[in-house]
């Protein structure tokens, strides 16, 4: 092994990754396959490290495999992946955004079950499980 090359755990730790995500992204074809030795284990380069830096950078911004896989593909094609890359962001913040609104609503409707279940006495009279659940809300 030369000095340049590193193995899947020193890579790892380099780029702030685990080894486990370092297979998933090769096996997903967002790393070249690396050069191995005879005895099979993977080497990589500081290359490959930057690589896995930007896939952990992009991974945190919240873009999805398939999105980074995209993105390479571009800049492997030899254009700047910029446009794409603004595209792909403003999907995840509408998404996001989604999420939010969903999470909003769902957090209104528990406030007002609470509620609703503060000022209910009917506590322990017949029901399924519990009224405070079964109770119909508008």
């Amino acid at each position: 092994m030369t000095s340049r090359a590193l193995t899947i755990g020193q890579a790892a730790r380099a780029a702030g990754v685990t080894r486990k995500a370092i297979r998933v992204y090769e096996a997903k074809g967002l790393l070249p396959r690396p050069e191995r030795t005879l005895t099979g284990y993977r080497l990589f380069s500081q290359d490959d490290v930057a690589l896995l830096t930007f896939i952990r950078r992009a991974r945190a911004l919240g873009l999805r495999l398939d999105d980074v896989h995209a993105v390479l593909d571009i800049r492997r094609g030899g254009q700047p992946p910029c446009d794409a890359v603004r595209d792909l962001l403003d999907v995840r913040i509408a998404e996001i955004d989604a999420t939010v609104d969903d999470l909003l609503a769902l957090r209104r409707s528990l406030a007002e079950a609470r509620k609703a279940a503060e000022n209910d006495r009917s506590c322990g009279e017949p029901s399924m499980v519990c009224s405070i659940i079964e109770k119909p809300r508008v």
